[in-house]
């Protein structure tokens, strides 16, 4: 099972090679990129390679899997990306009803064949969003996934929380789909909070064992993939959620 860092986590330390130096010093495996990596995909690849770190997968932008998305297999392919995800809207492109989530959903079904055709993967990652309801009480993340059955998602685990979900119910409704999941904790009132209101695992207020129990169990899980959305210390990040997932998975 692969162990990596989202580089979204490190925006705001770098240069890259001393983020990379850190990601192999605390025993990752690779790292899961994002849009700034993308900027020169072979000078990042020759980072990754001289430290033996990979980066099976990616977050790739809808608009440029939608409009452009001869670079985005470009990018993929120098970087050595397995699974194309995409993992964010922003305010004004989210659906707000049943119908255009499903539609949104269908656009993601043609995406998705595309991106299989050539060989990769394709995911959604979540963030709260698609867990508050719509009219009728419908759950956007649902109707993705219903209107897209081909597609498969990266479940972040720590948004789940802040919507005020229970991770083991969407864990056990999708044991099949999901292929990825982010792990982050979350601080007492969070909305007020320093840090954006994250903590790193196994430093927060969420109970992850029986969480983990439950990943054990899922037959498509490919990646555990460590994330702070806005960590004060990288290092320090990186060195608790490491020693946490060690313990955690004995």
């Amino acid at each position: 099972m692969t162990k990596l860092v989202q580089m979204y986590s490190a925006r705001n330390f770098t240069p890259w090679p001393a983020v990379l130096d850190e990601v192999k010093k605390n025993g990752f495996y690779g790292v899961e990129g994002y849009s700034e990596n993308y900027k020169d995909p072979d000078a990042f690849r020759s980072m990754l390679d001289e430290r033996g770190l990979t980066m099976p997968q990616g977050h790739f932008d809808l608009d440029m899997v939608e409009t452009d998305i001869a670079r985005a297999f470009d990018v993929a392919r120098k970087l050595g990306v397995e699974t194309i995800i995409v993992p964010w809207l922003a305010p004004e492109e989210r659906p707000v009803d049943q119908a255009g989530w499903h539609s949104l959903g269908l656009r993601l079904a043609a995406i998705g064949k595309k991106v299989t055709e050539e060989g990769f993967g394709f995911a959604w990652h979540n963030h709260d969003f698609e867990l508050t309801p719509v009219e009728g009480g419908a759950i956007p993340m649902e109707i993705l996934l219903e209107a897209a059955p081909g597609l498969r998602w990266e479940a972040d685990l720590g948004w789940i929380l802040r919507a005020g979900g229970d991770p083991l119910t969407w864990l056990d409704a999708y044991a099949e789909r999901i292929i990825s999941v982010h792990i982050k904790d979350l601080q007492e009132n969070p909305d007020s909070a320093l840090e954006g209101g994250w903590a790193d695992l196994g430093h927060g207020v969420n109970e992850w064992a029986p969480i983990f129990n439950k990943l054990n169990l899922l037959p498509q899980l490919q990646a555990y993939v460590a994330e702070h959305d806005d960590p004060a210390d990288f290092s320090r990040f990186l060195r608790r959620w490491s020693d946490s997932f060690d313990r955690l998975r004995e």
